[in-house]
């Protein structure tokens, strides 16, 4: 079976494997012959799909960074010409225009193959809210899937899409990821437009990724990612980076809650002492601002939100809503403005406390939920259990928070487990790197398939737009004394990789900290371990003003071919310097150099 990743597929368009014709006919073969799940709400028809396969002719992934990438959409966001329902049939409408993120998606080259399943109204982190069907775990399909993006999870879970949409205002785009054994990357706040998207609390709604890694799920960010003018909650977030070995805040032990599930409690130990493995550490972090936050959202006037979204289809159809929306929703009409201002109020106050969490840790990890349950436990008290999934979710969008959710093991009984990684706004990019670090140490499969987890960045991987790929050598690597004038910039590593073998490299005559020279040579060049770092593009200019001679940018060669903007250095200056070519690394070199006792060297 071809595999959905989005590498994969554009590894196998560029050998000529396969054509996106032939992916959709296989992505349909496998919907029309899977067990049903209810998954779907419209399936689009190979003549809905046909236009967008015509686009792509002529075309190349040389231009088009997700090209013939078959996507799922969540039913509550625009697709041209196809109903959006938001789980809610009598308010079923035909935009003509698509959502401005799946356009972007579109343009970028991926096709949209259908409109998923969720909990009506995107009320819930259930997936058993709708007229269309509970939508069931991928794994088991007594167990909840999650919700309220339930199809769109399941969609890729099951390896029907390569990745899908969904929306995240208390957990919507983390809880079924968790679920599911996927990624689920939940973006900062405004960074992706929701200009057509049916709002459920407007000021907080984000669009959120669901994929098979994280490294797909930021492939589809870079893309989809922008400030929209029609978009009035759209914004500009500045990239922030995260240290190389962050402090990982865990909730205290007392502050920790499973509901009596003893397996993701043992999940979550685990995962902790994975971090301790991989070199990270842990400080336990009061979570008593963020968990009061939590129950603002549903037990404060924010409710007053979901009523507003619908209140003029409320009038005439109160009746077409399931029974639990409908409870939430109403109850939206009682809070008044006192009410409001005393919520904000408030929440100030928490967000100031929160803010304080982050002089003691970097990143935040917690279980994504603290239990799964079985559809028929979760309808017998549908309100309570849902209020249970959110406990480590509802606060993140409040707070103005980025996260991922990525696959941390699973249960006795087969079913996944997954915790999430917080962070402030703008750390997305390095929320997944982290992510997938996380992921390639923790699990073996994807979703509920046998195929492996890919082992590290794919080398295909591209700048986003806004950013300028760098190559570095030297004192800028991950964890050396120059890097943090890349983080400082919001820069973010792409990739660690080789130059092509045509290269001498030297370590510098000055310093501290000394530097190396990489010099081209037409014969007896070898390949050099580099860095490759997406830098913003607007901070280019004075991160270059920072070299000093002999030092300059140049084009770099990598070793699948590509050409790379990276350090270069002037030929004169190596007389004198040492060749250290045959070591091949400046990682090496300062380790050789410390053990022989010049500390000086890095």
């Amino acid at each position: 079976m071809t595999s959905f990743t989005i590498d994969a597929l554009l590894r196998g368009y560029r050998a000529g494997t396969f054509t996106p014709p032939q992916i959709i006919d296989e992505a349909q073969a496998r919907i029309a012959a899977g067990q049903r799940r209810n998954v779907w709400i419209t399936l689009l028809t190979r003549e809905q799909i046909l236009p967008y396969l015509q686009a792509l002719e002529g075309r190349s992934p040389e231009d088009l960074p997700l090209y013939g990438v078959p996507f799922a959409i969540k039913d509550n966001i625009d697709l041209a010409g196809v109903p959006t329902t938001a789980g809610c049939p009598e308010f079923a409408y035909v935009p003509a225009q698509s959502a401005t993120v799946v356009q972007k998606l579109i343009d970028a080259g991926a096709i949209p193959i259908g409109k998923t399943n969720l909990d009506q109204f995107a009320t819930g982190l259930v997936g058993t809210r709708s007229p269309y069907g509970a939508c069931e775990n991928s794994f088991d399909p007594q167990f909840i899937s999650g919700g309220s993006s339930s199809g769109s999870a399941v969609s890729v879970a099951t390896g029907l899409a390569s990745f899908s949409l969904g929306t995240d205002t208390a957990g919507s785009g983390r809880v079924p990821a968790g679920f599911n054994n996927i990624v689920g990357l939940k973006p900062s706040c405004g960074l992706l437009s929701t200009k057509g998207v049916v709002p459920a609390c407007r000021s907080l709604d984000c669009v959120s990724i669901f994929a098979l890694t994280a490294e797909d799920a930021r492939r589809v960010l870079d893309v989809a990612q922008g400030v929209d003018a029609d978009d009035a909650y759209s914004r500009e977030v500045e990239p922030a980076a995260l240290p190389a070995v962050p402090r990982h805040g865990v909730p205290r032990a007392d502050q920790l809650e499973f509901f009596g599930d003893a397996e993701y409690q043992r999940l979550f130990a685990e995962a902790c002492q994975r971090v301790r493995d991989m070199g990270g550490t842990l400080v336990e972090i009061d979570f008593a601002p963020l968990f009061e936050t939590a129950r603002l959202l549903y037990e404060g006037p924010w409710v007053a939100e979901r009523y507003a979204a619908i209140a003029s289809f409320l009038r005439d159809h109160a009746a077409a809503l399931h029974p639990v929306t409908a409870a939430i929703t109403l109850a939206g009409d009682k809070p008044t403005a006192v009410d409001a201002f005393r919520a904000q109020y408030r929440l100030k106050e928490l967000q100031r406390r929160a803010a304080g969490i982050w002089h003691e840790v970097d990143v935040l990890m917690v279980p994504t939920s603290g239990t799964i349950y079985r559809i028929a436990e979760l309808l017998a008290d549908p309100i309570a259990r849902n209020s249970n999934l959110g406990r480590y979710t509802n606060f993140v969008n409040l707070l103005d928070l980025s996260a991922i959710a990525v696959p941390a093991g699973f249960r006795a009984d087969g079913l996944p487990f997954g915790v999430t990684f917080i962070a402030p706004a703008g750390c997305d990019r390095a929320l997944a790197e982290l992510g997938s670090r996380f992921h390639h140490a923790a699990t073996t499969s994807l979703g509920v398939s046998n195929e492996p987890v890919p082992a590290g960045i794919p080398r295909s991987y591209r700048a986003p737009p806004g950013y300028v790929p760098v190559a570095v050598c030297g004192a800028h690597l991950s964890g050396l004394p120059l890097n943090h004038q890349l983080t400082e910039r919001g820069a973010f590593l792409l990739r660690a990789t080789r130059t092509a073998p045509a290269y001498r490299f030297f370590a510098l005559p000055d310093g501290p900290p000394k530097r190396p020279g990489l010099i081209r040579v037409a014969q007896g060049g070898a390949s050099i371990d580099v860095e490759v770092w997406a830098v913003p593009q607007k901070h280019v200019g004075s991160f270059v003003a920072g070299i000093p001679s002999p030092l300059g940018i140049g084009r770099i060669e990598l070793e699948d071919g590509s050409l790379c903007p990276g350090f270069l250095c002037e030929a004169w200056a190596i007389d004198g310097a040492q060749d250290i070519t045959a070591l091949g690394s400046w990682r090496k070199f300062v380790q050789s150099a410390l053990s022989a006792g010049q500390a000086s060297a890095q």
